[in-house]
């Protein structure tokens, strides 16, 4: 494989509304117990990165991604499937890269997973008392990233270098000495990295490094990259025992040097603004709306955008879609903006937008925005009126609940502990359902 130069900044703007469309439709998985994508997640997120992963056969980006949304609070896990909050819902209708710089700060700070668990052919990790604190490792690596020069190439080996000579930019990875030995290559006796010069600075802080910047700040779009095909790309395990068998340490070895760019020294907070560079390209116009409503696809749209079609009308045929009140409602109600449907549909059009289009898409903006829902909530049955009234005129439960009707109150499942705690001072308490 050729050394592989690639700009991220743009594609990771289009790529973060993409996976979030695929969270909106349903379509992601995860652990439950390890928050880590499932197979077909993989998969479905690698038909919808705009260049693709990095490699066909060995999920980066693709894996990176919807951990990146959990950390940031853009979906969460229900039931083994992500679902968008309340925040990701609103991050389909803003610009990507605000977004991206709080995603960028967020995994900074997370516990969702150890980059170094990714370095599977290091063994051992899981003992007691191996491995130091992740935040204080990701740390010290986003201070030697935003050491970096703006705009300028580093080498890998050469930021090795830079971040060996400062304590703040080295990430630490073995807890003690004692923890060290317990990490191995192949066999845990033979293959320690106890023993001396097996555990040297790129085995264990170099392959930590190309973890968080390969998996997680290029695909973020802080930083371009130049790549190759992790097999032979680095010789520096080479000397320990076992390393016959491994064509290499670890999928992160192709990565050959970085550049920092404009939306990675913005999401560092190294400036306060980023203006994304004008689109050199336009989507291409492969799409007829006709006056009946009917979207037909006249060339190939891409994966990403059958995602958005898919989310606003009803396929009826291979290359056709329809638009309907009822498939408008259903995009409102999972927070989609309905504007940006309409944007999506004239950036890809061949003609002018039939006006029933703009009819319709305001009658249904106006009607979803006259009910509004306003979360969870409790209900709880009073015996008579004036017990309803005097709870719900308390004057520390009276901003905790709401009256309904003579005997009725609802309470927010956000209050619902508060609720009782003052309801018991007032003298009362609730029974269980059915009680």
């Amino acid at each position: 494989m050729p050394d592989t130069v690639r700009s991220t900044a743009a594609q990771a703007e289009a790529n973060l509304h993409a996976v979030l469309h695929l969270v909106a439709a349903g379509r992601l998985r995860c652990s439950e117990t390890t928050r880590r994508p499932a197979a077909a997640t993989v998969t479905a997120v690698a038909e919808v990165l705009d260049g693709g992963d990095f490699y066909p056969a060995e999920p980066i980006a693709t894996f990176a991604w919807p951990l990146l949304l959990q950390a940031g609070g853009l979906a969460e896990l229900a039931g083994g499937r992500l679902q968008l909050t309340d925040r990701g819902r609103a991050a389909l209708g803003k610009p990507a890269t605000a977004t991206i710089r709080q995603l960028w700060r967020s995994w900074v700070t997370t516990t969702v997973l150890d980059e170094f668990n990714r370095i599977d052919r290091i063994k051992g990790q899981r003992a007691a008392n191996v491995l130091t604190s992740v935040k204080a490792r990701r740390k010290a690596v986003a201070t030697a990233l935003a050491a970096c020069r703006h705009n300028e190439w580093i080498a890998v080996d050469e930021l090795f270098a830079a971040m060996r000579r400062r304590r703040e930019t080295s990430p630490t990875v073995a807890r003690s000495e004692r923890g060290l030995w317990k990490l191995y290559l192949v066999d845990p006796q033979y293959g320690s990295l106890g023993y001396s010069g097996f555990a040297d600075w790129p085995i264990l802080e170099g392959r930590y490094t190309l973890a968080v910047l390969f998996e997680y700040a290029a695909p973020l779009g802080l930083i371009d990259i130049e790549y190759t095909d992790p097999v032979g790309a680095r010789t520096d395990y080479h000397g320990n025992w076992g390393a016959d068998d491994l064509d290499y340490l670890s999928r992160y070895d192709g990565l050959r040097a970085i550049r920092l760019n404009a939306l990675g020294a913005y999401a560092l907070g190294l400036t306060g603004d980023y203006q994304p560079p004008a689109s050199t390209t336009e989507p291409e116009r492969t799409l007829k709306v006709l006056p009946t409503l009917d979207i037909v696809a006249v060339g190939d749209p891409t994966a990403a955008d059958r995602l958005v079609l898919d989310a606003h009308a009803e396929q009826t045929s291979d290359r056709v879609w329809t638009v309907r009140a009822d498939t408008l409602l259903a995009a409102a109600e999972t927070g989609r903006p309905l504007g940006q449907f309409v944007t999506f549909l004239a950036d890809r059009a061949m003609h002018d937008l039939p006006a029933a289009l703009a009819v319709l898409v305001d009658d249904v903006t106006t009607r979803a925005a006259r009910i509004s829902d306003r979360g969870l909530v409790r209900l709880v049955e009073c015996a008579d009126a004036p017990l309803a009234t005097l709870v719900a005129r308390d004057p520390k439960l009276r901003t905790l609940c709401t009256l309904v009707g003579d005997r009725h109150l609802t309470v927010p499942v956000e209050h619902e502990t508060q609720f009782r705690r003052a309801l018991r001072a007032l003298g009362y308490t609730t029974t269980p359902p059915g009680g």
